[in-house]
């Protein structure tokens, strides 16, 4: 699952820096409330980053299509959660939006981060356990 490899090392990669702009460059824009936004986009982002590359050590235990869509459903869900929340936090420091309109896409992300994660309980429970006669 090269794949899952690639595409969750960028995300990691990612909210380090993220994490790590937010510390130290954004706190001048940013106030309290809106840093403690960011940082939760940016501990979700790194959660699942962490499960996609997680992914990628199933390859063997679980079919290659559900793992492939895992993958995907956890890369859109952080991508609508985490990704609103840093445009959120954007626009707000900027005073061209509030909380309103870009913010239906963050529990739009959550959902899809709930499916993701049914989706893989559901695919686990269906593994067939191989027999090994000792």
């Amino acid at each position: 699952m090269k794949k899952s490899i690639i595409i969750g090392s960028i995300l990691a990669g990612t909210a380090v820096m993220l994490g790590a702009l937010n510390a130290h460059a954004f706190k001048v824009y940013f106030d309290s409330e809106t840093t403690s936004s960011f940082d939760t986009g940016v501990r979700y982002q790194m959660y699942h980053a962490l499960v996609i590359l997680i992914l990628a050590a199933l390859s063997g235990k679980m079919d290659h299509k559900k793992l492939s869509t895992a993958r995907w459903l956890f890369l859109v869900g952080t991508f609508l959660f985490s990704g609103s929340i840093y445009l959120l936090c954007a626009f707000k420091s900027n005073g061209i939006i509030g909380l309103t309109g870009l913010g239906i896409l963050t529990p739009i992300g959550g959902l899809v981060l709930m499916i993701a994660w049914s989706y893989i309980l559901v695919s686990a429970i269906r593994i067939k356990k191989a027999s090994h006669n000792v």
